[in-house]
C-alpha cells in the first residue's frame, strides 16, 4: 500500500473493538487507542473519532448477561453507556494532553440541510480549536440506527460533511476477503479496491457479532459514500490500535478503497 499524505482523518471504532468478547469494556485497548490517536494528532493531523459501544457499555454497566433485544432496552442501555464511554474517553485523552468533545447525531440531523450545516460548522470549529471530536449516533432516540449498522454509514457521512481525506473503519476483521475467512482458511485478503462493482458487493456476507450489529455490507456502503466524496477508506483490524501508524505509513494489512 502506497503511503499518502492524509491531513484530516476520521477513525471509526466498532463495539467489537471496544469490548471484550464477554461484553465489558476493553480498558487496555481503549487506553491504547486514546494514546495512538493523540500521538497522530500531535503529528499534525486532524482527528475525529466515531465511536460505537454505547449499548454494549451500558449493558456491561447494568451487568446484563446478554445484549438487550427490545428497543426500549437498547435505548436505556445506550443512555447509560454514553455516560460511561465519555467519562472514560475524557479521562484517557486528558492523560495525553488532548481535549475531547461529544457530538450525538441522528439521520435527521445529517439529512436536514440546516441541521447538517450546523453540525458541519460545529465540527469545523472544534477542529480549529485543536479538539478531538467524538461522534456517535444518538442511540437513545434514534430508532433507525440501533437496528441499522454499527455507525459505519454515520462515520462515512460525518467524514463527507467535513471533507476528510481518509476514513478508517477499525473492526474485528483484517479487511475484505475473497471468501469468508471464518469458514475458508484459504480465503485471501483483498488489499485494494478501486470500484465497488457487483463482484465486490457479492463478497459482503453478513458478519455481525454478539456485541455489534455491523457487517461487511454496511462497510461497503460506507466505502461507496467515501469514494463518492473523493475520500479513501480503509478497513482494518482494531485489535491493536497501533495499526493506525501502519495505515498512515502505508504498511498495514488491510483493505484500502482508493478514490482515483
Amino acid at each position: 500500500m502506497t503511503k499518502k499524505d492524509y491531513r484530516r482523518i476520521v477513525v471509526k471504532v466498532g463495539s467489537s473493538t471496544l469490548t471484550h468478547a464477554q461484553g465489558g469494556l476493553n480498558l487496555r485497548r481503549i487506553d491504547r487507542l486514546a494514546m495512538v490517536l493523540s500521538d497522530i494528532k500531535n503529528s499534525n493531523h486532524e482527528v475525529i473519532l466515531v465511536s460505537s459501544g454505547a449499548v454494549a457499555a451500558g449493558a456491561a454497566k447494568l451487568a446484563l448477561k446478554k445484549r438487550p433485544q427490545l428497543m426500549k432496552e437498547k435505548q436505556a442501555a445506550a443512555s447509560i453507556g454514553q455516560c460511561e464511554l465519555m467519562f472514560l474517553y475524557d479521562k484517557l485523552f486528558s492523560q495525553y494532553g488532548q481535549i475531547v468533545s461529544q457530538l450525538l447525531l441522528t439521520k435527521t440531523v445529517l439529512t436536514n440541510e440546516i441541521l447538517r450545516e450546523n453540525a458541519t460548522n460545529t465540527l469545523s470549529t472544534l477542529l480549529s480549536y485543536g479538539v478531538i471530536p467524538i461522534v456517535n449516533e444518538n442511540d437513545s432516540v434514534a430508532v433507525d440506527e440501533i437496528a441499522y449498522g454499527d455507525n459505519d454509514t454515520l462515520s462515512a457521512v460525518t467524514a463527507s460533511i467535513i471533507q476528510a481525506d481518509l476514513l478508517i473503519l477499525l473492526s474485528d476483521i483484517d479487511g475484505l476477503f475473497d471468501d469468508d475467512p471464518s469458514v475458508n482458511p484459504h480465503a485471501e485478503l483483498i488489499s485494494e479496491v478501486r470500484c465497488i462493482d457487483d463482484s465486490i458487493s457479492r463478497l459482503a456476507k453478513d458478519s455481525s457479532t454478539k456485541v455489534g450489529t455491523g457487517g461487511m455490507i454496511t462497510k461497503l456502503q460506507a466505502a461507496q459514500i467515501a469514494m463518492d466524496n473523493h475520500m479513501d477508506m480503509i478497513i482494518a483490524n482494531g485489535d491493536n490500535p497501533d495499526i493506525l501508524y501502519d495505515i498512515l505509513n502505508g504498511t498495514a494489512r488491510c483493505t484500502r478503497f482508493i478514490n482515483d
